[in-house]
């Protein structure tokens, strides 16, 4: 048994690649107790958490875990190694610093070193991955587990929706003062993540819903972890009859993606030009990935005028969708009160786009969830002063804009509607020039992590609130309120996709 484990790990170390094998080491730092592991190859790494008791023959757990956690289930397959009950072995804060670093891309890498050189020898970052910057960090005591204030002053500079990562690590570390829960010093909840195999493999608390603070009565109410109610319950059954999901048993359906950014031409119908959308590339790769990964038929269209956009939903709500589940449009432009813009200065009517997918205009959509997400601003008031998305300031001296007045919809005309809206009415919704809208981001990164754990959508908007409400930018005075208003009449409760989530957020210079 001992051999066939040797020739496992040795499997293991050959499928690995360095930076892999980097990740290992690091995710291992606190385990073998030292500042940093320097290995040439994961066999080097096996031997000493071997030699130290960690990894066994009989105990093969961690590795379970370190493969899961950078995610290649693929490996344990192929070495037939189980993969029930992961354990929780490795560190929630390694955990968390390494998902922040494959989620940093190079230019980010870059700005983070230019940043740390007053902190840190110049010498010591120049050859340095993302994890080897986070060991040199900890080594100069500028970040720990309980201290992750300078990191974040760092990424409010680089990408403040990094920031997230680490908001969320505290919030699922460590219990609100508020909670009844008493947690003993070894009950410490551990931070929830993603093992993109089988499901999901959150470690909670045992028979212990998470619990958040809320104005509720008792000063409590559920969060989006709580443990969903057991179906021998009658109680339970009985909401379950009273509160049903829409079906998701066929083809998911289309996802029609409108992508404004080039407003150059909008002069000739506006007296003054709508500044080009920079960033919207990255809210249209990130919307691509995560729906097609939702299984959904992703149909993008950049660029489009006024008409063009009238076009499109009139052709969606001729098509027949008899064999779909539901349908998703996504619009990401200027706009203002009700409507949006088209690239050539005009405005399109937001309900007239509901009308064209209506029951009326597309019966086989019928009693169907049909989902539209609108990237734009509702008005030109803003809770601070801000540029304006729709004819900006001048000032180029912060790369946050805002994108400018969607319909209030808060009273949906037609049955089975959800309208996802960036902000509410009469204020501006908000674009990292190099991270994408604050909004779009927060949707696909609260997606990748809840429909795993079969959460509806509607609670999932609810978390997306709470986050982008959340957030500002480097001034402090930039701050947005989404609002979703729908007309469902059941859940929407996405199938849990059996591959792996994408990876969003990647920045790219190119954003037509």
């Amino acid at each position: 048994m001992e051999m066939d484990f040797q020739k496992a790990l040795l499997e293991v170390d050959k499928s690995l690649s360095i930076d892999e094998v980097e990740a290992l080491s690091f995710l291992c730092t606190d385990i073998l107790r030292r500042k940093s592991v320097s290995l040439v190859g994961a066999s080097n790494l096996f031997s000493l958490l071997m030699k130290e008791d960690h990894l066994s023959a009989g105990n093969p757990q961690l590795l379970v875990e370190l493969l899961l956690t950078i995610q290649r289930p693929v490996i344990l397959q192929n070495i037939k190694l189980s993969l029930s009950s992961p354990s929780t072995l490795i560190s929630p804060y390694r955990k968390m610093l390494y998902r922040l670093s494959e989620q940093i891309t190079e230019e980010e890498l870059g700005q983070m070193k230019f940043l740390l050189k007053d902190r840190i020898p110049r010498k010591r970052l120049e050859q340095k991955t993302t994890l080897g910057v986070f060991l040199e960090m900890e080594q100069m005591g500028l970040i720990n587990d309980s201290s992750l204030e300078y990191l974040e002053t760092i990424f409010t500079s680089v990408c403040p929706v990094l920031n997230e990562e680490i908001r969320l690590f505290r919030k699922e570390i460590w219990q609100p003062e508020s909670s009844p829960l008493t947690v003993k010093p070894s009950q410490t909840p551990k931070p929830s993540y993603r093992t993109d195999f089988q499901g999901d493999k959150t470690p909670r608390l045992p028979s212990q819903p998470s619990i958040n603070p809320s104005n509720s009565p008792n000063g409590e109410m559920a969060s989006l972890d709580t443990v969903k109610p057991e179906k021998n319950n009658p109680e339970s059954q009985e909401n379950d009859d009273v509160l049903c999901d829409y079906p998701m048993t066929g083809q998911r359906g289309i996802c029609l993606i409108v992508d404004n950014f080039n407003f150059s031409e909008s002069h000739k119908h506006l007296p003054k030009t709508l500044k080009n959308r920079e960033g919207t590339k990255v809210d249209r790769d990130a919307l691509k990935a995560v729906f097609e990964w939702l299984g959904y038929e992703v149909d993008i269209h950049v660029d489009c005028n006024a008409d063009k956009i009238k076009r499109l939903f009139y052709r969606i709500g001729q098509r027949d969708h008899s064999q779909y589940d539901s349908l998703v449009c996504c619009i990401l432009s200027h706009g203002l009160e009700g409507r949006v813009y088209g690239v050539d200065g005009k405005l399109v009517e937001i309900k007239l786009l509901i009308e064209r997918i209506d029951g009326e205009n597309c019966p086989s959509l019928i009693e169907k969830p049909k989902m539209l997400f609108i990237q734009a601003c509702q008005g030109s008031k803003e809770q601070f002063p801000v540029q304006a998305d729709g004819v900006e300031d001048e000032d180029e001296t912060t790369r946050i804009s805002a994108d400018a007045k969607v319909a209030d919809l808060r009273s949906p005309v037609i049955a089975d509607l959800l309208v996802g809206m960036s902000t509410v009415p009469d204020h501006a919704s908000f674009r990292d020039k190099f991270c994408g809208t604050w909004y779009i981001q927060s949707l696909c990164k609260n997606l990748i992590k809840f429909v795993p754990r079969e959460v509806d959508l509607v609670s999932i908007l609810t978390k997306v609130n709470a986050d982008v409400s959340g957030m500002t930018d480097v001034s402090r005075r930039r701050k947005q309120m989404p609002q979703p208003a729908f007309s469902l009449r059941k859940r929407v409760v996405f199938p849990v996709p059996k591959k792996p989530p994408p990876e969003i957020g990647v920045i790219t210079k190119d954003n037509s």
